[in-house]
């Protein structure tokens, strides 16, 4: 079993900050990458930031200049900092992985969400 636990999601005014934080665990043989995607209400889940299994990072449009996602350097843990928050920013967060739990298998593995709402 492989679990992301995240954390983070707050309630903030307009150009505010918060971090968000996703942690791995369980039966990890390696992480090919981690990412977050969001979804607010009526609309589709969206690609907010990931990395690439290169290393790279791809961020939305939207959110490019203002959040930057980064990894602790096991790899297990991602970060994303989010500055200058609009409240079309509001979103419930999940935390995304693609995972080998063994040298063969790759599986696509969602956390449960974080929300964030950003209202004065």
């Amino acid at each position: 079993q492989v679990q992301l636990v995240e954390s983070g999601g707050d309630l903030v005014q307009p150009g505010g900050s918060l971090r968000l934080s996703c942690a791995a665990s369980g039966s990890i043989f390696s992480i090919n990458y981690m990412g977050w995607y969001r979804q607010a209400p009526g609309k589709e889940r969206e690609l907010v930031a990931r990395f690439t299994r290169g290393g790279s990072t791809i961020y939305a449009d939207s959110v490019k200049g203002r959040f930057t996602i980064s990894r602790d350097n096991a790899g297990n843990t991602v970060y994303l900092q989010m500055n200058s928050l609009k409240p079309e920013d509001t979103a419930v967060y999940y935390c995304y992985a693609k995972i080998r739990t063994t040298p063969f298998q790759e599986y696509d593995y969602w956390g449960q969400g974080t929300q964030v709402t950003v209202s004065s």
